[in-house]
C-alpha cells in the first residue's frame, strides 16, 4: 500500500480546493452521525435492560428510538463504507485488466454509483415528502415519522458524493484509487 492510503479515523481530505473542503465535510457528518448513533444506541440500550430488570420497568419508547438510530447508523455506514473503499467489489476481470482499463473501469464503476446513489436520494427524498405530508407520528415518541427516515436521502447523498470524488480522484491522479483514501490493490501478507 502506498503512504497515501489512510487508516480509517482520517477526517482530513487529500483532494485539492474544494473538493477537499466538501470530502472533510462529508467525512466529519459521518463520523459525528456513526459516532452519536452508536454510542445513543447503546446508552439507551443499557438504560433500558437497567430500567427492566432493575427497576421492572422499560423505556417505553426505547424501541423506536433504537429504530431511528439504525437507519442512521446504516445509511451514514453506506457512505463510510464508501469512503474508506470498503464496498463489495468483484474483481475477478478487474484485476485481470492492464492499469489504464482498471483505471477507466474505476471511473466508470464510480460515475455509475453515485448516479445511481443521488437517483436513490431523488426517490428516498420524494418518500420522505409524502410521509410528512401525511403527518404519521410514532406511537411512543410522538414524533413525525419521516424523522426517522430523513437519515436515508441524506445517507445516499453522502456516499454518491463519496464515489463522485473517487471519480475524480482517478481522473486527477496518476495511481487508481478505490476510493478518496483507498489505493487499489491488496496488501501482502507475510504471515503463514
Amino acid at each position: 500500500m502506498s503512504d497515501q492510503t489512510v487508516t480509517g479515523t482520517q477526517t482530513e481530505s487529500n483532494l485539492p480546493g474544494l473538493l477537499g473542503v466538501v470530502d472533510t465535510a462529508i467525512a466529519r457528518i459521518e463520523a459525528v452521525m456513526l459516532a452519536a448513533g452508536v454510542l445513543l444506541m447503546a446508552a439507551n440500550t443499557v438504560a433500558n435492560v437497567i430500567g427492566r430488570f432493575v427497576l421492572q420497568s422499560s423505556i417505553y419508547f426505547s424501541e423506536e428510538l433504537n429504530s431511528i438510530l439504525i437507519v442512521l447508523i446504516t445509511f451514514a455506514g453506506i457512505s463510510y463504507a464508501a469512503r474508506h473503499g470498503r464496498h463489495i467489489r468483484m474483481s475477478a476481470i478487474f484485476d485481470t485488466l492492464p492499469a489504464p482499463a482498471r483505471r477507466a473501469a474505476m471511473v466508470l464503476i464510480a460515475v455509475v454509483t453515485a448516479i445511481f446513489m443521488f437517483g436513490l436520494c431523488w426517490y428516498a427524498t420524494g418518500y420522505v415528502i409524502t410521509l410528512a405530508g401525511r403527518g404519521r407520528l410514532l406511537p411512543a415518541l410522538q414524533i413525525p415519522v419521516w424523522w426517522m427516515y430523513v437519515w436515508v436521502p441524506v445517507g445516499f447523498f453522502m456516499t454518491g458524493a463519496q464515489y463522485a470524488l473517487t471519480a475524480v480522484k482517478n481522473l486527477t491522479e496518476k495511481d487508481i484509487w478505490l476510493s478518496t483514501l483507498v489505493l487499489e490493490g491488496y496488501e501482502e501478507d507475510n504471515q503463514v
